[in-house]
């Protein structure tokens, strides 16, 4: 059987099966913040405390963590379309738990449904997007990848308390998410077709022998294997540190701004929004990048380093408290950049035929570090530090930079020792 060429895959086919990815990635994203837009609500009716909260957000994504490592094993085992529904499913139950709640437990049952329900996306979605998406399409894939993610973030706040206010109850909001994860759901069902996974496999993932040979079949190693492999752990912590950022801007960089500027919350609550919203536009330029630029990790360290000097700016309090949430929300332009060229370093740093595991080791970092961070900037706030929030992620952001150029260091030298092979055998 004839595997398609690049070249000859139509736009329309790459563009549905990305269209269809970045609307379940973003509706995971708009789920990673199913409660943090309400902590104020949550303080009011339930009496809870930032760190209280703050162990929700632990709740979800230490789930989450754990089971997107074991997700990428039934991914690479089952086939990503199923897994990808089942997560829809924990979503909706997630959302209508939240909307019931009537104490901290039932706020807890949510969270842990809904990081069931995130925990497959990244392995499920990689998955499909390299075995379905032609090679020339696949930076600009990644770029709306990370694009829709960012928007899932930037709508969720809007969401809930836009329909908060205008219902005038926030369990209407929670429920009103459920919705949104079973219309998700029915549109991605119709265009099953466009998703599995099982039925694409283009030329970039099984090149050919030099010269037109007959490639000799690969040896079968343990599906542990991968683990020995430092850049594989090397993504993990770049992601572990970038994230433990993220955690502090997502959910603290509204309640310090208030407690440093005392800006009324109908302003920080952009922050967000606008950090998000800029880091969507970051994505667009980074997507046209990651074909030009040889050393990735040279793009993400210079836009991961002028997001982290922002970010300090914002925490020594020198500025006004309107400029100080504008320069918050442009650093996300520098997080957004580097993305694309971020997923495409895992890409580089991955086996063939371990997809789904990489990508779900690799990114259970990221749930390890909303889970370690959420707590730890909570209990800042409750001890009066708002400044460390902004101190606190520009700190991770440089040591997730250090992690970057480490695992780009590792593939430029595992790429000169295959040419040098090459040459030998030739």
């Amino acid at each position: 059987m004839t595997t398609p060429s690049a070249a000859a895959v139509p736009l329309r086919q790459d563009a549905r099966t990305i269209g269809l990815i970045g609307l379940a990635h973003g509706s995971s994203h708009f789920f990673h913040l199913m409660l943090p837009p309400l902590f104020p609500v949550f303080i009011r009716d339930f009496h809870l405390s930032y760190a209280d909260l703050g162990l929700l957000v632990t709740t979800f994504f230490v789930i989450s963590g754990i089971g997107q490592a074991l997700s990428g094993f039934l991914v690479d085992r089952v086939g990503a379309r199923p897994v990808l529904f089942a997560a829809l499913c924990c979503f909706a139950l997630g959302a209508l738990a939240t909307a019931t709640a009537d104490g901290y437990l039932g706020l807890a049952l949510g969270s842990a449904l809904a990081g069931l329900g995130n925990a497959p996306f990244h392995p499920v979605d990689f998955t499909i997007l390299n075995k379905r998406v032609s090679q020339p399409r696949l930076g600009h894939a990644f770029s709306v990848h990370g694009i829709s993610g960012n928007l899932g973030w930037a709508a969720a706040p809007v969401f809930l308390t836009g329909l908060t206010a205008a219902t005038g109850s926030w369990r209407i909001a929670s429920a009103g998410m459920a919705v949104w994860a079973v219309a998700v759901m029915a549109i991605l069902w119709w265009n099953r077709d466009a998703v599995d996974d099982r039925a694409g496999r283009w030329v970039h993932e099984a090149p050919a022998a030099a010269g037109g040979a007959k490639a000799a079949p690969a040896r079968a190693e343990h599906p542990m294997a991968f683990l020995r492999l430092p850049s594989v752990w090397l993504c993990f912590s770049f992601f572990f540190f970038s994230t433990c950022a993220l955690s502090a801007i997502q959910s603290f960089s509204g309640p310090a701004l208030k407690m440093m500027h005392d800006l009324p919350l109908t302003v920080t609550a952009w922050v967000v929004t606008g950090y998000m919203l800029c880091g969507a536009a970051g994505m667009v330029a980074g997507g046209f990048l990651v074909g030009r630029v040889e050393r990735l990790e040279r793009i993400i360290g210079t836009c991961l380093l002028a997001a982290a000097g922002l970010l300090f700016l914002v925490g020594t309090a020198w500025l006004p408290g309107l400029l100080a949430a504008l320069l918050a929300a442009v650093a996300g332009f520098g997080t957004g950049l580097a993305s694309p060229s971020r997923d495409m370093l895992i890409k580089q740093a991955s086996p063939p035929g371990a997809t789904g595991r990489v990508y779900g080791t690799v990114y259970s970092g990221l749930d390890l570090g909303f889970a370690v961070a959420a707590p730890i900037f909570g209990s800042l706030l409750d001890h009066g530090s708002p400044q460390g929030v902004f101190y606190g992620s520009s700190l991770a952001l440089a040591l997730g930079v250090v992690s970057a150029s480490c695992v780009g260091t590792l593939v430029a030298r595992r790429g000169v020792t295959r040419l040098a092979k090459v040459k030998v055998a030739a």
